[in-house]
């Protein structure tokens, strides 16, 4: 168990090199110049090149990856170029509101599975109809449309919620159902193609055979097994809500990590797009991670080999 943790925390710290050489290069393809969104449109050729020399973008390109690296090791994502304060800085106020909005959205993983069982037990009647319509509307439902939509009609018309901004919890109401409602629809999918699959077992059929109620067969004996391939989607779909998440938290106007990356990209500044497009990443390679240790804790087959 150990050798294997230790095995996929090397590919871990492999995957994370990678993904900042490409934070780095990523960066330098936009187009524009930062040093021009500080200066102004009236900015003499001398203060361009001033400018430069003070953000170290006159080095060659080898140069500044160097020095990106070793900040990167020390946990030194820098100053941000337009407001000059700590890049950390910046990223923690507004983590604080998009990991609070990711945690209230993850009403869709227990949702999800007990619409998917339902179908499962219920299939080709009623139930299972009901509960796949639910989830192709879920999926088919673009973000932004069932955002303005929950806008209209709870904040707008009934008055229920603020349509924009973020002071209490109660302000992540909407937002959080609008990104965990495509969440809860593929889980619904997977969950009930994976207890489809083990209800159809030899070993199942038995269990019922035997007398043993229905709701003991699915919790003692099915739940176990149709886990596997849902703890992967589930994994996933956690992973798109941490980073995912810049569509509605600009809809419902949000002070969260997604506003903070198109104001980064408008103005060009560098270290706070490489910090946050490492951060990101780093969301999805630990969760995959986690993904994987809770595999071989369920199933003792990955574990062994």
């Amino acid at each position: 168990m150990s050798q294997y943790i230790i095995k996929r925390l090397f590919g871990t710290l492999l995957v994370m090199f990678i993904i900042s050489i490409i934070a780095f290069m990523f960066v330098h393809l936009l187009p524009g110049d930062p040093a021009r969104m500080i200066a102004g449109e009236d900015a003499t050729a001398q203060d361009l090149i001033n400018i430069r020399h003070q953000l170290g973008l006159d080095l060659p390109l080898i140069h500044q990856f160097h020095n990106f690296i070793i900040n990167l090791m020390h946990f030194d994502f820098g100053q941000s170029i337009i407001v000059n304060e700590p890049v950390s800085e910046l990223i923690s106020e507004r983590y604080k509101v998009s990991i609070t909005l990711a945690a209230f959205s993850l009403w869709f993983i227990p949702f999800g599975i007990i619409l998917g069982i339902i179908a499962a037990v219920f299939k080709s009647k009623l139930p299972d109809r009901f509960s796949m319509v639910l989830a192709v509307s879920g999926i088919s439902i673009p973000e932004f449309w069932l955002g303005l939509m929950l806008i209209q009609i709870f904040a707008v018309k009934l008055g229920w919620f603020n349509p924009t901004g973020y002071e209490t919890l109660k302000d992540l109401v909407l937002p959080a159902i609008t990104l965990g409602t495509i969440g809860t629809a593929i889980i619904a999918r997977f969950t009930r193609s994976a207890f489809l699959d083990v209800l159809s077992e030899n070993y199942i059929q038995t269990a019922k055979a035997k007398g043993l109620m229905q709701s003991k067969v699915i919790v003692n004996h099915a739940f176990r097994n149709a886990m596997l391939p849902i703890i992967t989607v589930i994994g996933l779909q956690i992973g798109f809500i941490l980073s995912g998440s810049i569509v509605v938290e600009t809809i419902f106007g949000l002070p969260a990590l997604g506003s903070l990356l198109i104001d980064s990209v408008n103005s060009r500044d560098y270290p706070v797009i490489q910090a946050l497009l490492i951060l990101y990443s780093f969301q999805f390679v630990i969760i995959n991670f986690l993904v994987d240790i809770l595999y071989t804790l369920i199933n003792p087959q990955v574990r062994m080999q």
